[in-house]
């Protein structure tokens, strides 16, 4: 960890990142040492283009890819695919740890720095509270890769990652428990909601924080910790803000999580990169879910290539996505329906279904949910969460929290299982990292 901090440490003093990126307009300025407002955001704005580019990694650890072997670039995934993390292929691509490490160090320095040395303002307070934001977003993905899921009776002893808070060369970084981590992922979002005063960022600056992606994070963390009361209210404070849907049955719709998409709350992640998209198809399994005649979805997120299918959804910067409106709708079903508010969670998912379903269908769709019992609307609920957040990054974490079951992927005719249970849900901290920090064994 520590040369980690060196390198993160050169970084902050030498950035020299180049121009504008199409769709999203970031612009990070080089400077030596910032001082001034405009200086801190460049930082921040780098802090923003640096973030971990992982859940295309993910997704093909999931049910929802098949390898397609006929490709050159599936040696890059192979191995991730196999979930052989023990002894890959030293071709295979390695999870970006030291990048939230990166991301981290930039937030560091601007909550520590940019009130000091820029002055007390409207500005600077909303440039603070985002790197409180984008910290707490960061220690929260880097948890739910390396730590075991949030079970609230061992939390307080389960080994979670390293925090890293402060600029300290000298520290002796040791992961925190689970518990620990979380506690300080809500008090920075706490932190940084006393701090922000952007509701929404006009369109191609939607890949920052403000009060919305506050709450929708805040909704995130507590529907993974289970805390479902606080996950509802923090889902209504967000849809209070804007409760839009994108309605794919109106003339000129987008795909939901288009960067332009009415419901888009922030959009900095590409959940897909060319690569990956290119090197896999979608898994007969994700497929089947949607009834491919009346989810209007199935068109907008696969498109036909031969035999198979590929996601239409990613692999250009229009499709980034880290929050979005159709997931706090979804949040908010499971929230009411584990609250005992059975009419809440019907009303929330039929209100996501009807901008997602041809009018006739979603009659009869109406007709099938006000009849599930809880259990079985439950299900409902998850199976809602494939469809609609299919290939965002989400699938991956969802299996963590919903039961860890089995998979088999079958590889040149060999098929590979992930067990129920599989220790491999949770990944291995990288052994470049475990050389410079001992204490992540």
């Amino acid at each position: 960890m520590k040369k980690i901090i060196q390198l993160c440490a050169v970084m902050l003093v030498s950035l020299t990142l180049g121009s504008c990126k199409k769709y999203l307009d970031i612009e990070p300025v080089g400077k030596v040492i910032p001082t001034t407002t405009d200086d801190f955001r460049a930082l921040l704005t780098t802090a923003y283009s640096t973030f971990a580019e992982h859940k295309s990694l993910l997704a093909t650890r999931t049910d929802e890819l098949n390898l397609d072997e006929t490709q050159d670039d599936i040696v890059l995934y192979r191995d991730i695919y196999k979930w052989n993390d023990a002894s890959p292929d030293p071709s295979t691509l390695p999870f970006q740890y030291v990048a939230f490490y990166n991301t981290i160090f930039f937030a560091n320095e601007i909550i520590a720095e940019v009130e000091n040395k820029a002055g007390k303002s409207a500005e600077t307070a909303q440039i603070k509270g985002e790197a409180y934001l984008l910290r707490a977003y960061n220690h929260f993905e880097l948890l739910n890769l390396y730590a075991k899921p949030y079970q609230a009776s061992s939390a307080a002893t389960d080994r979670g990652i390293v925090l890293v808070l402060k600029m300290d060369l000298e520290a002796n970084y040791k992961p925190a428990t689970t518990e620990e981590v979380y506690s300080q992922i809500l008090n920075d979002i706490n932190e940084g909601q006393k701090l922000l005063n952007v509701t929404t960022f006009d369109a191609g600056k939607n890949y920052r924080f403000t009060t919305r992606a506050a709450w929708a994070l805040k909704a995130r963390v507590y529907e993974f910790r289970g805390e479902w009361s606080k996950a509802q209210d923090a889902v209504q404070k967000a849809l209070q803000l804007n409760g839009d849907l994108e309605d794919l049955n109106a003339a000129g719709s987008k795909s939901p999580n288009n960067y332009l998409a009415k419901e888009s709350i922030m959009a900095m992640e590409k959940a897909m990169n060319v690569s990956v998209t290119n090197a896999v198809a979608i898994s007969d399994h994700l497929l089947g879910i949607y009834d491919k005649d009346n989810d209007l979805r199935f068109a907008k997120y696969f498109s036909k290539s031969g035999s198979n299918y590929r996601s239409a959804k990613g692999a250009s910067n229009e499709f980034k996505v880290s929050f979005r409106n159709g997931e706090l709708y979804l949040i908010q079903a499971e929230a009411a329906l584990q609250t005992g508010n059975t009419d809440l969670a019907v009303q929330s998912l039929l209100a996501l279904k009807a901008k997602r379903l041809k009018p006739a269908y979603f009659e009869t769709e109406k007709v099938r949910v006000q009849s599930l019992v809880k259990a079985d609307l439950l299900q409902e609920i998850y199976k809602e969460r494939e469809r609609e957040l299919a290939l965002e990054g989400h699938r991956w974490y969802d299996l963590r929290r919903y039961g860890q079951p089995a998979i088999t992927h079958t590889v040149s005719g060999v098929n590979y299982t992930l067990n129920l249970n599989d220790p491999r849900y949770t990944l291995p901290f990288p052994k470049s990292a475990i050389t410079n920090n001992p204490n992540l064994q």
